[in-house]
């Protein structure tokens, strides 16, 4: 199923837009793309749930498709870029193609992006239905928070990091709190230099933009919770971008005893490959009724209630979503590259690794398809964008 590109806010009041008479050509680029483990056809969509349960998970530990020869910075930067971009809160039918979109100025502490991958996150989705417009940056928005691409310009306060640098990151300090107006669903984007942290070496573009957020929000999750080695975890929604990591962290980086995971039927099998001691049917067993409890409980599901069940006394419930019972506690990750960079050793160590859902990448004329298949609720790890234009 393709998207139909069609510009639908015209640059005479999008202030996303320049002036036609500043538009200058579109950089070219091209990009070696990861042969996606399943096609794509007109109707596969609707078959991609029942698909999930007889694939083989794709664990990535080594560098693929898009390298670094892949993106050749132009000595000239264009004014305007493709993006995808809403100007009104709502479903996946608001998000429109735009190829007249400005590229973002770039302040003194920031660097300019050519974007070669991003990747979709819950949060996208709860930004573009309104759920915090309150705090969100003014519409129209170009959306995305997971980044990978490679640097074409710095601010004059820009300490470390330079021209041709590979980096990835999560574009938005915090989630909630006016994230930016120009994400990562475009051809170029401006990041604070504090956001970043180099791509780790083993990893191609979309293996590293499934990460950032995921693993940020793994590692401050557990961080939060007090856990350290010798402590026994559960995690709920242990097939998922997050949960995925926080099995990895807490096993190759905090040192845990023990860990346990949820997931369906089809992908126990994963749970275990990523290092759980027990993996979980929830299709078959309710977790709260063993008779084994635990240090922690990070629950990236919303099963909070349930989760209060599972933990030793004295001992904490990590909630990213739903309603919050004690001793539980929810937090909102904050973006940091020092958190990346941290990790860089085990990710390129391959003791933690990416994982990306089978079904993507998925190319850029298809981010709607891409987010109706993030908010049907059933993507295994993280489902990524590439490549872009």
């Amino acid at each position: 199923m393709e998207a139909i590109l069609s510009t639908a806010i015209s640059a005479q009041f999008n202030p996303l837009h320049r002036s036609v008479a500043s538009r200058r050509p579109s950089l070219g680029s091209s990009f070696l793309s990861l042969t996606p483990l399943h096609q794509h056809s007109s109707d596969s969509l609707a078959s991609l749930g029942n698909q999930l349960s007889v694939r083989t998970f794709r664990i990535s530990a080594s560098s693929r498709a898009a390298s670094a020869s892949d993106t050749k910075a132009s000595p000239t930067i264009p004014s305007v870029m493709k993006s995808w971009t809403y100007g009104e809160y709502g479903g996946v039918d608001v998000l429109k193609f735009d190829d007249n979109v400005s590229v973002p100025e770039v302040k003194e502490d920031q660097v300019l992006i050519k974007v070669v991958a991003a990747a979709l996150n819950p949060v996208d989705a709860k930004r573009r239905q309104g759920k915090f417009k309150a705090t969100d940056s003014p519409l129209p928005t170009v959306p995305g928070y997971d980044v990978s691409g490679v640097v074409v310009k710095v601010g004059g306060q820009v300490k470390s990091l330079k021209e041709g640098d590979e980096v990835y990151g999560d574009v938005n300090e915090k989630a909630l709190e006016n994230p930016k107006q120009f994400g990562s669903l475009g051809e170029y984007t401006a990041v604070e230099e504090r956001l970043l942290a180099l791509k780790p070496k083993n990893l191609d573009f979309v293996q590293a933009a499934s990460l950032p957020l995921a693993i940020e929000t793994a590692y401050e999750g557990l961080e939060r919770a007090g856990f350290s080695a010798g402590k026994s975890l559960l995690v709920l929604g242990g097939a998922g971008g997050v949960g995925s990591l926080v099995i990895q962290l807490a096993k190759q980086v905090f040192g845990s005893s023990r860990v346990a995971a949820t997931a369906s039927t089809g992908k126990l099998e994963l749970l275990r490959s990523l290092g759980a001691d027990l993996a979980i049917d929830y299709t078959k067993e309710n977790f709260e009724d063993l008779p084994e409890k635990f240090d922690v409980v990070y629950d990236a599901v919303g099963q909070g209630e349930r989760a209060a069940k599972a933990v030793k006394e004295g001992g904490s419930v990590v909630v990213l979503t739903g309603a919050v019972t004690p001793p539980g506690f929810r937090f909102v990750v904050t973006s940091d590259g020092s958190v990346l960079a941290k990790l860089n050793p085990y990710i390129e160590s391959g003791k933690v690794k990416p994982i990306l859902d089978p079904t993507g990448p998925f190319p850029f004329q298809q981010v709607p398809e891409a987010f109706s298949y993030l908010e049907k609720g059933r993507a295994t790890g993280k489902v990524v964008i590439h490549p872009i234009p």
